[in-house]
Order: C-alpha cells, then structure tokens, then sequence
C-alpha cells in the first residue's frame, strides 16, 4: 500500500446515503442540530438577561451552553454540506481543526462538569459560606482552567494525529474527523501513540469524573444526615439536573474512549458519536429548564415580557 502525504485531503465517508430512509434521517437529525442551538442561545439569553441567574452556578451552566453550541457548529454544518453537495473531502488544516475543537470541548466539559459538582457540594453542605467557598474568583479560574486544560490535550491530540504518514486508503469511515478513527489510516505504528492518547482520554473522563464522585459521596452523607424529608427533595432537586447531565455525557464518552481497540465497530461509533455531538447538546438545555425552578422562572417572566410587547 502506497504512502502518501498530508496535503492531500481526506474523504468522509459521513452517516447516510442517499436514500428515502436515510434523507429523512438526515432531515431529523438536521432539525434536532438546529434545535440545540436555539435551545443553547436561550440558554444563554436567559442567564444574560434575568439578574437573578447571575450567580456563579448559573455562570457555569453558560459555559456548558456555549460549548454544546460550538460543538454542534463544529460538526453539523460539515457533515449536511458533504450530503448536500456530494462533495465529502476535507483538508488536513481542516480535519486537524475538527480534532482539536471536538476534544478541546470535550475535555473542557469533563472538568467544567466537576467545577458544577463543587458548586452543588458548596450549595448543600455549606449553604451559609456559599459566597465565600465559591466566590466569583474561583469560578473564573475553574472556567479559565477547564478551557486550558481542554485545548491543552485537543492541541496535543490534533498535532500529534496529523504527524502521521496515512495511506492511499484515505477515506474516513465517520462523519467527521476523529483521532481514534483516523489512525486506522496511519501507514506508521501507532501502538505507542495509541496507548499515549487512552492514558490521556481516562485521565481526562476519570480525574474530573472522581472528583463528581467525590462532591456527590459528601453530599449523600450530608443529606442522609438531616432526617428531614423536605431536605431530602430539595437536596434532589439541587442537584438532580446536573445528576442528569453527567450520566448522559460520561456514558456516551466512556462506551467511545474507554472500550477496548478490538471491540470497537465503526457503524456503532458513529452512532455513539451522534447522540454525543448532536443529541446531548438539545438534552441538557430541556433537562435545565425542565428540572430547574429559577431557570423556569426566568423563562416565565422573557415570555411575559415577550406577550406584553406584543400586546401592545
């Protein structure tokens, strides 16, 4: 098999054909991307304009939005123009660009949930000493680190993936670059980098998942210590929507990164990938202001102001 080099572009194989069955895939799946982003921007919105969602927790749920936003701009648009136009190449600058941004975010989201979880531990356990044990301060700096430390092992990965010489077979079997998948391609062994790169992808899903774990074993013993069924369901309620958000994002980061290379099917992947990229951004905005009284709150009041403006 010959060796070629990285200025030639890469071919997306992608999810669908084109078919009847797969277009209307194509279409929900399109809808449900569009859905996210408007569920993401009034996210957003909400936490910018109502004063009472100016609070560090609040400020960290913005973030979770803005990431699930840039996530979905980083895949979707690629992956409808390659069905759209039939034209599903994608140059290296490109593909090393997915890699980056898709793992830059993902680990940003890994350390910015556990962030969540201490803010949630602090707001159980030490609900008097809140403004002081998660002061503004603090909450920048876990906001400024789960972003350095998300581009830190995004650039790394990106860098590193691309240092590869790939084979003439250079079609990706994926709707969008992937490191795991793209070093199927590697003309080159990549066992050391391989093994490099999973240290790297369980220390970032582990290292902030213990520390949730952690946050959320001190908050059980707090409530189990107050005999009080009213503290019980608002300790539940506290914390049952960010409860909900780890359990979708870990789940679907653990079955992509932590399973084994030889149980690892490329049409499985793809799927995990679309409930990751596409599905959980439009879940966690719904599982917020579902589960979350201020965020309902506020969405109550802009769609008030929003009917008296057109009443008038």
């Amino acid at each position: 098999m010959n060796i070629w080099n990285t200025t030639t572009n890469f071919v997306l194989l992608g999810l669908f054909n084109h078919t009847g069955a797969h277009l209307f895939l194509f279409v929900m799946i399109l809808t449900i991307a569009f859905t996210s982003l408007a569920g993401n921007t009034l996210m957003l919105f909400l936490i910018h304009q109502d004063v009472q969602l100016h609070t560090p927790m609040y400020f960290l749920l913005s973030q979770l939005s803005l990431m699930d936003m840039m996530l979905v701009s980083t895949i979707v648009p690629k992956m409808a123009a390659d069905y759209l136009t039939g034209q599903k190449s994608i140059s290296p600058a490109g593909c090393g660009l997915q890699i980056f941004f898709f793992i830059t975010l993902g680990g940003a989201e890994c350390f910015l949930l556990a962030s969540m979880s201490y803010d949630r531990y602090v707001a159980v356990c030490h609900p008097l000493r809140y403004p002081f044990l998660m002061s503004w301060q603090l909450c920048l700096r876990m906001t400024v680190g789960s972003w350095f430390l998300g581009a830190a092992d995004g650039l790394m990965q990106a860098a590193a993936t691309l240092s590869f010489p790939f084979c003439d077979a250079h079609e990706i079997n994926h709707f969008f670059c992937e490191a795991p998948t793209l070093m199927r391609l590697a003309c080159a062994d990549t066992v050391l980098f391989e093994y490099v790169m999973y240290i790297c992808c369980v220390l970032m899903l582990l290292v902030p998942f213990s520390l949730i774990l952690i946050s959320y074993s001190f908050i059980l013993a707090a409530v189990l210590e107050k005999h009080s069924r009213e503290a019980h369901k608002k300790a539940f309620a506290t914390c049952s929507s960010h409860l909900c958000v780890v359990g979708l994002f870990y789940g679907a980061a653990i079955f992509i990164y932590m399973r084994p290379k030889s149980y690892r099917s490329a049409n499985y992947d793809k799927i995990v990938s679309v409930f990751y990229t596409i599905f959980t951004p439009l879940l966690n905005p719904i599982i917020y202001c579902m589960r979350n009284s201020d965020v309902k709150g506020a969405l109550r009041k802009c769609m008030d102001q929003c009917a008296a403006l057109s009443h008038h």
